[in-house]
This record gives structure tokens, C-alpha cells and sequence, in this order.
């Protein structure tokens, strides 16, 4: 399997190598003195809302209590497999084969939303907080580079609808259920931006909504073909952009082009000038659904991922159309909640699986 999958993350690599490339009213005239009305005859007017305040919740339901009963009626199988699906650039015509479409991301999501599936961040996943309702399945959404076409807002202030965050909120309107949050890991110039203020506001606007901002280095280098105090150092610059814009420290990192340093361990914990970094998860760039972090065997150092793609050349079974599809067609090594974020709901017969750190919560049935 550790093969397979390193030959999938070179595919995914080298094909992303070559992409780089209110008005105040003032007051009225007082024409004739008009008796006022009593109290209980005044109408209370409401302000009308802010068009922000219409944008839906990325607040999580509130927590059950899990009991074996509950987990048997879900088919809750927190063992499971869960897709981390990654997207490059949104754009109208695609240029390289990992580029997608509006149209393309807005069907792909609102098939996860009528198949059960709730978004988490990248962050949540690595931690262990999967706090989706019962019977339904974390996925992640994950955007990389922090392109333009990820986040921007309007004259109004509202995100523009063909970018990333603007598809999310549309699907998650139409579709209540459907978390709308998702992890942009960014560069040196966030969603395009090279002015500190406005980036500071993009970061702030998004982490205020429950998106997840993080470290993908400041220069997009291959960490494999650099010293490893150059890795630290790009690490480390990306890390400083994000905490003077006020997302960091960083909970998670994804390598660019999915390339691993000569030193594993290094990409998820160290330092250079004096700053250190520590990351809860370290992402790839495919080629497969991941595994839940109490699960034995989930490395830190390496999260796997799914390329948002259909079914053509390498993608036949590599990327997202033919995951999806799989898990569709075996529902049972899928990770299906159980609504308790303080349990761990298996059948029985995964009772192995499960880290030794977490069999205390473990609810099998």
C-alpha cells in the first residue's frame, strides 16, 4: 500500500509542478406636532440584516450522547474512511488537468451534500474533532496556493459566487446540512493579495467564518530538493505571514507539490531564527481517502489526500470521481458519525483498530 500511494502522490506531483505557473439619515423637518402614540400601539421596526449575517453557520449541531442502541441504528463506523479532497485553481477555462471548473466544484460538492457527507477542517480532522451530526461523514476541503479564485468579496462584502467560498455558502444554503467551511493552505501572497492590509482582512474574514487558514510555505519550493534549513526557513517565513495576518500559529501544513523533505519528521516540527513550528497533521497531495488519527496506523506525517478530478488517464483510479464512487458503493468502510464527539462508535469487530491512547472512548456494538 505505502507503494501505491508514493507512486500516486509522484503522479500528483509531478502534474502540479508543471502547472505553477447604512447611509445615516439625517434629521427631518418637523412639519406639525403629532401626538404620540401609546407604548402598546407602537410598531417595533427591525433593522434589516446585514447581508452577511444571512450567509449560513459554520457552527457545529450540538453534541448527542452515543449509546450502543444509537450507534447500531446510525451504522456508525468512526473507523472509517474519510476523503480529504484537494483543489487547485477555480476557473472558467482549465488550463492543466487539475484545474476545475465553477460548475465542476459546485456538482461535486452538492453530490456530497445529498450523499450525507458534512464538511470539517483540516484542522478538526488531525485533531480528532469530527463533530458531525449521526449518520452522517466528515469530508475535507482542501484549496492550495491560495489562488484568486479561492476568496474574494464584492461591493457588498459578500464572497464572490464563482470562487471557492462563494460555491461552499450557495451549496450550504441549498443544502442546510452542508458545513460550509474548508482549509486554504497559502503562500507568500494569500488569494492573490500582495497588500498586508488587505490580506490581513481576507485571512481575518475567513477564520471569522470558520475557515481554516494555514501554512503551505512562503515560496512553494519542492521540500525535497532543498537543504533541510531551507525547508525550515520556508516553513518558517509562511508561518510569520500567517501569524502577522492573525491566523496562526498554523495548526496544519500541506507540501507543495506533496513532496516530503528528506526528513519527514522535519516538515511537522522544528524551527529556524528562532521561531518553531509545530503541526498537528502534515498533508500530501493523493491519492487516497484517509484514515481517522485514532486509528492505528494514521501517520501524521503524511495525510493523504484526493485530487479533485473525474475519471481520465491517471484519475481512473486515483481521484475524486472514482473515490466517491467507491465509498458510494462500500458504505460500510466509510466513516459514518455516531453524533458524539466524545466517543469513538465501532462494530465490535474494529475494536482493534483503534489507537491505545483512545480505546477508552471506544462505544462498540
Amino acid at each position: 500500500m505505502a507503494r501505491v500511494v508514493a507512486v500516486a502522490n509522484v503522479v500528483v506531483v509531478s502534474v502540479a509542478i508543471m502547472v505553477l505557473t447604512f447611509v445615516p439619515v439625517g434629521d427631518r423637518p418637523q412639519r406639525e406636532a403629532v401626538p404620540a402614540r401609546p407604548q402598546a400601539e407602537r410598531k417595533t421596526e427591525r433593522p434589516a440584516p446585514h447581508q452577511e449575517e444571512l450567509l449560513p453557520s459554520s457552527a457545529l449541531p450540538p453534541p448527542v450522547r452515543a449509546t450502543r442502541e444509537s450507534a447500531r441504528r446510525a451504522r456508525a463506523n468512526e473507523a472509517g474512511l474519510v476523503p480529504v479532497l484537494m483543489y487547485h485553481r477555480i476557473v472558467a477555462k482549465p488550463r492543466a488537468s487539475i484545474d476545475r471548473t465553477p460548475a465542476q466544484v459546485r456538482a461535486e460538492l452538492e453530490r456530497l451534500a445529498r450523499e450525507g457527507y458534512v464538511p470539517i477542517t483540516a484542522r478538526e480532522f488531525a485533531s480528532g474533532e469530527i463533530g458531525v451530526p449521526e449518520g452522517t461523514h466528515p469530508v475535507v476541503l482542501t484549496f492550495d496556493d491560495g489562488h484568486s479564485s479561492h476568496f474574494g468579496l464584492d461591493a457588498d462584502g459578500m464572497p464572490l459566487p464563482d470562487t471557492a467560498v462563494g460555491i461552499i455558502f450557495a451549496v450550504a444554503q441549498k443544502y442546510p446540512r452542508f458545513r460550509p467551511v474548508a482549509t486554504f493552505w497559502v503562500n507568500r501572497e494569500p488569494f492573490g493579495l500582495r497588500d498586508p492590509d488587505r490580506q490581513a482582512h481576507a485571512v481575518r474574514w475567513l477564520t471569522a467564518h470558520g475557515f481554516e487558514v494555514a501554512n503551505h510555505t512562503w515560496g512553494h519550493p519542492n521540500l525535497r530538493r532543498v537543504s533541510k534549513k531551507k525547508a525550515r526557513e520556508q516553513i518558517v517565513r509562511g508561518e510569520r505571514l500567517l501569524r502577522r495576518l492573525g491566523a496562526g500559529p498554523s495548526a496544519t501544513l500541506a507540501l507543495p507539490y506533496g513532496s516530503r523533505p528528506r526528513d519527514p519528521g522535519l516538515a511537522r516540527s522544528g524551527s529556524w531564527d528562532g521561531t518553531k513550528y509545530d503541526y498537528k497533521g502534515v498533508f500530501l497531495a493523493g491519492a487516497e481517502p484517509s484514515p481517522p488519527p485514532f486509528v492505528k496506523g494514521f501517520d501524521r506525517n503524511a495525510i493523504m489526500r484526493i485530487q479533485s478530478n473525474g475519471r481520465k488517464g491517471e484519475c481512473r483510479r486515483w481521484c475524486s470521481a472514482y473515490w466517491l464512487d467507491w465509498l458510494a458503493d462500500h458504505k460500510g468502510k466509510r466513516y459514518t458519525s455516531d453524533g458524539d464527539p466524545e466517543r469513538i462508535s465501532i462494530p465490535e469487530k474494529l475494536r482493534g483498530n483503534i489507537t491505545g491512547k483512545r480505546r477508552q472512548q471506544v462505544n462498540a456494538y
